[in-house]
């Protein structure tokens, strides 16, 4: 009987041609539950787990609270007057709230593919609503990347794109990074946020030396995270002039610039 049913199926298949198989909907993406923890003045956001996605001191909404997002900054040290920043994931919007108060006359832009994580910044992390200024984004910061709008238009991107196991970022190819590099203008500036103990941190630094002229590592922080600077163009180190611009940001913004510089320093000869 399975021959027969098989064989009166097939003949109908010939009969009627194959039938074309419905077209799927588009998969939503699953994220873990947004979930919020205080300490000692200091309000964090987590994915659902202990791994701390952002953090924000209820005293200083606007600050940097976290030391390895204070690193992400770096490109201050050769960068004055930037036109144009983005960040892609949103974290607790310290960095955008940021450069959004430090620099009035540029352009910030926020990618981050969550909804939630957008709601709880704007209603917890004292996140500004969308203005002529600031431009909060709901999509795939690989969408973005990719989207030759963006091309040669950033003075500095910074990347923080951690899922809630936050072992490594969820993008990380050759592909992405040559994206990311093709935003940024021919000075331009990438930082991003690695795990230094994770084996995507050695893939992560191939990737970026693909994509781009220099990169540089600044020293390990908290626990394992690895602020690398990617340049565009091979940049001129005169620590003289980065130890005076470091005094003008610590001044300014409180910012530990002077460790950047220190940092830089450490990580040797641009290659």
């Amino acid at each position: 009987m399975l021959i027969k049913r098989k064989s009166i199926e097939a003949e109908a298949n010939h009969r009627s041609g194959p039938k074309a198989a419905a077209p799927k909907a588009p998969r939503k993406p699953k994220f873990a539950p947004v979930t919020l923890s205080e300490l000692d003045g200091v309000r964090y956001l987590h994915f659902g787990t202990e791994w701390v996605q952002g953090a924000m001191r209820l005293r200083k909404p606007d600050a940097i609270e976290l030391e390895y997002a204070q690193q992400m900054m770096v490109w201050m040290l050769f960068i004055k007057q930037p036109k144009n920043i983005a960040q892609l994931g949103l974290g607790t919007g310290a960095l955008t709230k940021f450069c959004y108060r430090q620099f009035p006359d540029a352009q910030v832009t926020a990618i981050e593919l969550n909804p939630s994580v957008i709601a709880i910044c704007e209603s917890m992390f004292k996140l500004p609503l969308n203005d002529e200024r600031l431009h909060v984004r709901e999509m795939d910061a690989m969408d973005f990347v990719m989207d030759t709008e963006q091309h040669d238009r950033l003075d500095a991107l910074q990347v923080d794109l951690y899922d809630a196991t936050a072992r490594g970022p969820v993008l990380d190819s050759a592909e992405f990074y040559q994206a990311c590099a093709a935003c940024l203008h021919e000075h331009g500036i990438l930082t991003v946020n690695l795990f230094g103990d994770h084996p995507s941190f050695a893939r992560n630094l191939k990737a970026l030396r693909f994509a781009f002229s220099t990169v540089l590592c600044l020293p390990k922080v908290h626990d394992g995270n690895v602020v690398a600077i990617a340049f565009k163009q091979r940049p001129t180190l005169d620590f003289t002039a980065l130890t005076a611009r470091a005094a003008q940001i610590k001044e300014s913004t409180r910012l530990p610039a002077k460790s950047w510089v220190t940092g830089l320093k450490a990580a040797g000869d641009p290659v």
